[in-house]
């Protein structure tokens, strides 16, 4: 279970407790357990600093405590604040990524359910889609739709996704899909033949929505699976 632990300082040296920080990280590569840290400052009080470390398990957490550098880094930190600073230990219950969750529900509902009217409702009115393999110009939404359309009906399958990565408005998903040519595809009539592939996208949310998207997969091998290219 991720374990999560809060430090509250008060300290009127910021600038000197982030230098403290980033040494210990440094002295402590290779060796530390922490996998995210943010430091926060009070709007309210500039004195009050916050410091959030995540651990995969509270006992990770406990190997991290008892490395000699955390004790002396520690002891460094204290000096720079005006009282002890104050510990809160949390076992996480719930750690919901809101924009990843929107891009596994887009995979879900719309290619895996072929239920593109949802697209209207996970994207952006103004959504822009860049996929050189379905166009050299950028789609708007009804085109996206048209175009996705198309391939998901002329191969069916799934898609899993393999990887999905956050950071701040931009989420990247790395994927793999399965299917057969059950349908037209760029005037070739269905093969039947089996296909699988991979790709990955990255798309920039806005609002709760996904308002951009550039996709890059294998198209090439994929006409090469149903005999497109075949001399």
């Amino acid at each position: 279970m991720t374990f999560v632990q809060l430090i509250d300082c008060r300290t009127r040296q910021v600038d000197e407790l982030n230098h403290v920080l980033d040494n210990w990280a440094e002295a402590s590569r290779g060796k530390r357990t922490a996998t995210h840290s943010i430091v926060g400052k009070d709007r309210a009080d500039s004195t009050h600093v916050v410091e959030i470390v995540e651990f995969p398990s509270y006992e990770e957490a406990m190997r991290n405590s008892n490395l000699p550098e955390t004790n002396r880094f520690y002891q460094e930190m204290v000096s720079l604040c005006e009282e002890e600073p104050q510990f809160t230990d949390l076992d996480v219950l719930r750690d919901e990524q809101l924009n990843k969750a929107l891009v596994r529900d887009f995979f879900e509902r719309v290619v895996n359910n072929q239920d593109f009217e949802a697209a209207r409702q996970l994207c952006a009115d103004g959504y822009r889609e860049h996929d050189p393999n379905l166009s050299s110009d950028d789609l708007g939404l009804d085109q996206s739709i048209a175009e996705n359309r198309e391939v998901v009906e002329a191969f069916g399958g799934r898609i899993t996704l393999d990887r999905v990565v956050a950071e701040g408005d931009l989420v990247c998903a790395g994927f793999t899909f399965r299917g057969s040519h059950v349908g037209e595809f760029q005037g070739m009539e269905p093969t039947g033949r089996d296909v699988s592939g991979t790709g990955h996208v990255t798309f920039r949310c806005e609002n709760g929505k996904l308002a951009e998207g550039w996709w890059n997969w294998d198209a090439l091998g994929l006409m090469e699976q149903i005999g497109a290219l075949e001399s």
